[in-house]
């Protein structure tokens, strides 16, 4: 119920010469009811700080609520079970602390109306300051219960208001991501975490639904960035911070983390959103689900959005492939046809190729399969920037030493000697029908004489026997231009470098006459 404007509370009422600020105001006010229930209608003018336009009224208003309310909870004062409406408080034959309860348990009512609103206010400060407010009436309606609990239940918990909570900060026109973080502190603790991965759950089904799955930008990152705040404990014996003290149940938990991601994935999402979930999919979802194949679709879905998402879905897959034993035999396929021009020019170069390291790591793979990422990725390096050859062609390197019949990639009979047409179809998206093993790396000898003196180097180890030891490339992989060309500028030259045989004489004895006659008109 929203509360009574009995009278107008404002900063422009109190003069210069008024003792009394509003936060003196308000705290003797919250001091009077407190002591004495004849007071109690003082409350009015507490509340009414809370709807005024200056910030350090409303701030003050708020802590001053807290302590009021906090105090009224844990004495007993507010009414407990149904309320009844507050016109029908007049009559009747309820006693006198009773109708104070039930008044008492209007306004704090009010007062819950008038915080979930002060979470959408301008003002950071105030946000902050309701949220918190929130959460400690929500702790203290967990020590003293509003509701006549039934028998079975073991404990009370605050679930509507949790919920009124969720509600707000998941705003279909507001980026709550500050508020949001600043709610993590709670979501720590097990029951919160609980009971808000419940309401998100219902929440996001309801809003979904009513706009029939339609991509909602500022909605689903509000529920993303809540979502992914929630940290699951991998263990029963890390159930120990609640908010009220109950007994910890983790299969429940496990239970409402599925069925909350589950429930949040089956729509479709903002291109940008697609990023974000892959980041953290294989490290903070996947071990929380009790069958992580259900991801499949999510996953699929993901890798036609193309670029950056299509690779991150393809690690989801991978993890799915080697720990779930999951059968996906177009894996390598997809991860062949993102070997495109751009993947050198993108800013997630180096994820692309450390996750690619990892996709080809097993010496298992067919000869065929991996011949035909090495003749593409030489293709590709015709036209690459330094910085990334100097990370590709080791990595080619190490594709070959890993399968020593690629080796006659190197040494191929027939493209030694003369010119031949190169049997390799770049175009054909089919690894095993592209020919890479009937080809040659010639591009590799064609990068030996690349301008840059470092690219020309590293071409060249395919001149020599290939060691049995990888060469490391994790830190090529961050190599930028600005970095190469920093690095050659630091580079000291061990010798001098001789720029002419013959010591010049004389060549410019020309010029020296020009300078000097100018320099003596002058």
């Amino acid at each position: 119920m929203a509360t009574s404007k009995r009278c107008n509370v404002s900063s422009e009422n109190l003069t210069v010469n008024d003792v009394k600020t509003p936060k003196i105001d308000i705290n003797s006010k919250v001091d009077l009811i407190i002591q004495s229930k004849k007071h109690a209608n003082d409350v009015f003018d507490v509340l009414e700080y809370l709807q005024s336009e200056k910030e350090k009224n409303v701030v003050c208003a708020i802590n001053g609520c807290t302590k009021l309310f906090s105090t009224l909870l844990e004495r007993g004062d507010l009414y407990v079970g149904q309320l009844p409406k507050e016109e029908l408080l007049i009559g009747g034959d309820r006693s006198a602390d009773e109708k104070y309860c039930m008044f008492i348990r209007h306004r704090y009512n009010g007062c819950l109306e008038l915080l979930l609103e002060h979470i959408s206010h301008e003002s950071y400060q105030i946000k902050e300051s309701a949220l918190c407010a929130l959460m400690q009436f929500a702790s203290m309606e967990g020590k003293f219960p509003l509701q006549d609990l039934d028998w079975s239940e073991h404990y009370s918990f605050p679930r509507e208001l949790i919920q009124a909570v969720v509600e707000r900060l998941l705003s279909q026109e507001e980026d709550m991501a500050v508020l949001i973080s600043r709610f993590q502190e709670y979501l720590d603790m097990v029951d919160v975490r609980y009971y808000v991965m419940s309401s998100v759950r219902e929440n996001v089904g309801r809003v979904m639904d009513k706009t029939k799955g339609a991509v909602m930008p500022i909605y689903q990152n509000n529920v993303f960035t809540l979502l992914s705040n929630i940290n699951m404990p991998s263990q029963e014996s890390e159930l120990t911070n609640y908010l009220v003290k109950q007994e910890g149940r983790p299969a429940e938990h496990k239970r409402a983390f599925e069925r909350l991601w589950l429930g949040f994935l089956k729509y479709k999402l903002p291109s940008s959103m697609y990023k974000k979930v892959l980041v953290i999919l294989h490290d903070s979802i996947l071990p929380h689900i009790s069958n992580p194949t259900v991801m499949i679709d999510f996953l699929t879905a993901a890798y036609d959005v193309g670029g950056a998402i299509s690779l991150l879905a393809l690690n989801g897959l991978f993890v799915l492939i080697h720990q779930h034993n999951l059968d996906y035999p177009d894996f390598y396929k997809k991860l062949y046809s993102l070997l495109e021009p751009s993947v050198f020019h993108v800013k997630y170069r180096a994820r692309f190729f450390h996750l690619a390291n990892l996709f080809l790591s097993s010496t298992h793979l067919p000869v065929y399969l991996v011949a035909a990422f090495a003749k593409r990725l030489s293709r590709l390096a015709l036209t690459a920037p330094p910085a990334a050859l100097l990370m590709v062609l080791p990595f080619i390197c190490n594709l070959i030493r890993r399968h020593p019949a690629c080796r006659v990639l190197i040494h191929q009979p027939s493209a030694a000697d003369e010119a031949c047409d190169d049997p390799y179809l770049m175009e054909e998206e089919d690894p095993s029908q592209c020919h890479a093993l009937e080809s040659s790396l010639w591009e590799l000898q064609t990068l030996q004489k690349h301008y840059h003196p470092d690219v020309a180097k590293a071409a060249m180890a395919i001149n020599k026997p290939l060691s049995q030891q990888e060469d490391d490339i994790s830190e090529l992989l961050e190599l930028s231009t600005y970095e190469l060309m920093e690095r050659d500028l630091k580079h000291k030259q061990s010798k001098t470098v001789p720029l002419e045989f013959d010591p010049a004489t004389q060549l410019l004895q020309g010029s020296v006459g020009v300078l000097g006659l100018n320099f003596s008109l002058e």
